[in-house]
This record gives C-alpha cells, structure tokens and sequence, in this order.
C-alpha cells in the first residue's frame, strides 16, 4: 500500500499557490513597451533558459522537494522477529565524594563517560539507569534506545545538588524493583565504594533476592578533595578533606557471584565486565517483536528537486542548427 508517513507536509504545497499566480500572470517589463513582433526583432538570440522558465523549475524544485519531506513509503506488510536479551540495572554513584578532582575532571563525570562507553558493548541487552547516593533516583527505565539514554546521561548535571552518603542497599532495592520477577537479575555500579566498610546487609539481600553485583570502583589511593564555592571541601575543625577510593565494596561483587574492576584509562576496560555478564548471564527470555516492512521512496523526490533546482540555476546547452 503506498502512503506517505509524514502527510502534512503536503499542505506546504499551499504555500506555492500565490507564486503559481504570480508567475502565470508576471509580464517582462520589454513586454510592456515593445509589441511581440517588435520584441523578437531586437531581442538577442542567446542559447539560456528564459527568466520564466528558470521560475518554473526552480518552483518544481520547491514541489518536489516537499513531496520528499512527506516521505513517500510502500507498506509491505508485517515481519514478525524473535529477540533474546539480557536485563541489566546500571547505578551511578551521585553521592559529594564522586565530585574529587583525583580524576580529572571528576569521579562522576568519569564515571559518565564509563557509563557511555559501555553502551558500545551492550548488544541485545536493555539497560536501566539510575543514580544514587542517600536516595535513588530513576533516571531511565529498561529500554533499548540507547540514543536517549546517552543523551540523558551526557545532560546528567549534579552542580546544584548536594547529596551525602553512599547507600548501596538503596541502589540494590531499587533494581529489585526494576527487574521484578525476573530470576536472574544483574546491577552494575559505577562508584567510589563509598565510605561503608562492611557490606553484610547488602550481601544477605542480594543473594536473597538472585542479585549478581558487578562494580566498577572509581578513585585512586591517594585521593582527591571536592571543590565547593568557598573553596575546597573541608572538616568541622577546618581540615582539608581527602576522599579516597573505598575497595570494601569489592567484597559484594565477589560474594554475589559478580565481578570487580578498578577504573583505568584504558577505554575497552568495561568491556571485560561485560563480557562476564554475557558469559554468565544468557538470554533467556525471548519476546516476538512484530515490525513493518516499509520501502522508502523520498530520495525518488529529491533527487528530481534537486536536479530541477541546479536547471534553473545554469543555462541548458542547446544545437546550434
């Protein structure tokens, strides 16, 4: 069945209606001093195309070209496809430490950028996305556009937010919630490890609930400080505050039968955590997609308008007799 997709771009055709009059009624101003017969008597013969008929096709142009903006397609009925994939829950760390500069710019923007980069490696997978530091906070539910996704993370900005502690046991309930019933459920996190020494409760609730933690602790051993508006962050007693990464957290991802990575620059370095997540987590779940089978047909248009406009710009060679 033929179609166009975007039909209402076919009400511009309108629009031309006035330049149709303008240009069936326009008189050369020579017409309106000399007589035809006159005129052709002193009218240089020269081979280019007439001013009239460069405005016809440069408004042909102008129809065809919306004709190609309406996109024309040819629907060639329904395609129904199977598709497997994994459910993946993916926590960023919001709490004032990701902000230490130890990691230029900071352990949170970082942080983005690992996040980012792991998309490249997240086939036939749907991916949730939230923050966390003392609450959660959803920023994405399980999808596969990941376009939106990269574009809510790069415009993810925490400048005026100031948010303490790190509740890991937050971000676990939060993707308990996400992935429901599922059996087997996977939550990976981009953090600092926080400043929590024991994870006994953490662990106790992810087995309970079939979660497997995988981290991707951010910060070094030396640490960093947070800049603030006065300054630097500091103390009760005016001392510089040094937050340094936290490896404790490592002990999660081991005992939930994850796996734990320190940061590194190297960019293809998340992509060993996501292997491990396709290695032990298969698709199991299949779903029967149903996608129509569509014949785009708008370059046919445009290619017309476009030759039509460069016609009306140069002159046509014509036999000389």
């Amino acid at each position: 069945m033929f179609y166009f997709k975007d039909i209402e771009f076919l009400y511009l055709l309108l629009l031309l209606i006035p330049f149709v009059y303008l240009l069936r009624n326009h008189v050369d101003t020579l017409e309106r001093v000399f007589s035809k017969r006159v005129l052709e008597k002193i009218k240089i013969k020269n081979r280019a195309l007439s001013k009239r008929a460069r405005n016809i096709l440069m408004l042909l142009s102008m129809v065809f070209l919306i004709i190609a903006l309406a996109r024309a397609q040819i629907d060639k009925g329904e395609i129904k496809v199977k598709s497997s994939f994994i459910n993946v829950v993916t926590a960023l760390d919001m709490s004032r430490s990701m902000f230490a500069n130890d990691i230029y710019p900071n352990r949170f923007e970082f942080a983005k950028m690992k996040f980012l980069d792991s998309l490249e490696y997240f086939k036939n997978i749907k991916v949730a996305l939230i923050g966390f530091s003392s609450k959660t906070f959803l920023i994405s539910p399980l999808t596969e556009d990941f376009h939106s996704l990269k574009f809510l993370t790069k415009n993810l900005n925490l400048d005026y937010l100031s948010l303490k502690g790190t509740d890991i046991l937050s971000a676990l309930e939060s993707a308990n919630d996400l992935l429901g019933d599922e059996s087997d459920k996977v939550l990976l996190i981009f953090s600092d490890g926080g400043d929590q020494k024991e994870f006994s409760k953490e662990i106790e609730y992810a087995k309970k609930h079939k979660i497997t933690v995988y981290v991707y602790n951010i910060g070094t051993d030396k640490g960093g400080v947070v800049k603030t508006q006065n300054g630097v962050l500091k103390d009760k007693n005016g001392d510089i505050v040094i937050l340094k990464r936290d490896d404790s957290i490592k002990e999660l991802a081991i005992q939930s039968g994850g796996a734990y990575l320190k940061y590194s620059l190297a960019k293809n370095d998340i992509k060993v955590l996501i292997d491990d997540i396709r290695a032990k987590h298969k698709a199991k779940k299949e779903q029967n997609i149903t996608i129509k089978d569509t014949k785009e047909l708008f370059y046919y248009p445009l290619i017309v308008a476009i030759i039509l406009f460069f016609m009306s710009l140069f002159s046509l060679p014509q036999k000389v007799a």
